[in-house]
């Protein structure tokens, strides 16, 4: 992923206002990020836990997008949980189903969204590069994919969630 400043991460985000942009708490250190190992920037609000972000490279531009994590049901909440976008296998509490607003409104003028189980942290450039491991209780699985291969999946997977956001 090319290195992002703060100016074109708020420019960037598709499904909230430009004022929400604005007030929105970036990460720290942007200029210190292994961004050539990053296939999004993804980050969690430690103002509000419920609250995520993440920017991607999407048709040629940065495209951020406003998260929320959806309530937990209680039954089965002890159980492991696998990531949709890289397949990182984590307890429960490691994988989080992240919804969003989807971009313009849809027809009849309703707000719809889309939403994906990810890495609770939205470090899965990091999982699936084996430089970050699954927290107590959960693994990678083995698989025979390069970690190129693995790479190019992580972005295909996310690459169809964010078309999902973006069309309304």
């Amino acid at each position: 992923m090319q290195a992002l400043t703060e100016p074109a991460i708020r420019a960037s985000f598709v499904n909230c206002t430009k004022g929400e942009a604005g007030r929105l708490a970036l990460p720290r250190g942007l200029a210190e990020l292994p961004w050539e190992e990053l296939d999004f920037l993804g980050w969690r609000d430690p103002g509000a836990p419920d609250r995520g972000y993440l920017v991607a490279e999407h048709e040629g531009r940065p495209v951020g997008v406003a998260l929320r994590r959806a309530q937990r049901a209680g039954a089965g909440a002890r159980q492991g949980a696998m990531c949709s976008i890289c397949l990182t296998v984590h307890a429960a509490s490691g994988v989080a189903l992240l919804t969003a607003r989807k971009a313009g409104r849809a027809p009849g003028g309703e707000y719809a969204s889309a939403g994906e189980y990810f890495c609770g942290d939205l470090a899965c450039s990091l999982y699936v590069r084996g430089l970050r491991r699954a927290s107590a209780g959960g693994v990678r699985m083995r698989e025979s994919l390069s970690t190129e291969e693995k790479v190019a999946r992580t972005r295909g997977n996310l690459a169809a969630f964010l078309e999902r956001v973006l069309r309304p």
